[in-house]
């Protein structure tokens, strides 16, 4: 578990309490350092995990823990500001806490939940990350693109839509999947 991709992970999940208490301040520059070197930690330790042969179940499910509570501190935060629409921020929590909740139900009525997110989660969260950025950097004075920024909304909105809609689904036929070759072995 003490590895490289792992520390990496433990110390982007230490920094959320830090971004949290920037934004509360209206330090969206600062904020937005952190967020980003957040992002990057991301990428690092997920590379350094494959290229090292250092995945562990730890990181499979620390990893995605630590960019969710990112995103949803982030989302929230920024929502209060008025500088996120409060839909938004309540869907990229709906569909968090429903990949959560069926996991946790997957898990105890079906099987152990092996983490292995989909292309199309791998996109949404990027985009996530991407249009939370540009909301930071645009809340920094950094640019000022509102049309451009309402376009991303609505893009990553259909990604968190579409992804929370096919874990759902796939999830439910990995199921019943699953409880046919129990019921058939019987």
């Amino acid at each position: 578990m003490l590895n490289l991709p792992n520390a990496i992970t433990v110390v982007r999940a230490l920094l959320i309490p830090a971004i949290a208490g920037l934004l509360v301040v209206r330090d969206h520059h600062s904020a937005l350092v952190l967020f980003l070197l957040c992002a990057v930690g991301d990428l690092l330790d997920g590379w350094l995990a494959r290229r090292l042969d250092q995945r562990s179940r730890f990181g499979a499910i620390a990893d995605p823990l630590a960019d969710k509570l990112t995103m949803l501190t982030v989302a929230l935060l920024l929502a209060w500001q008025g500088l996120l629409p409060w839909w938004f921020a309540a869907l990229v929590v709906l569909r968090d806490a429903t990949i959560v909740a069926g996991a946790v139900a997957y898990h105890f009525t079906v099987e152990r939940v092996e983490m292995a997110p989909t292309r199309l989660s791998k996109l949404n969260t990027a985009l996530e990350f991407v249009l939370l950025a540009a909301v930071l950097a645009q809340a920094a004075g950094w640019f000022s693109a509102p049309a451009a920024l309402h376009a991303a909304v609505l893009l990553t909105t259909a990604t968190i839509v579409a992804s929370g809609a096919h874990y759902v689904v796939s999830w439910s036929v990995k199921a019943r999947r699953a409880r046919s070759a129990t019921i058939g072995r019987r």
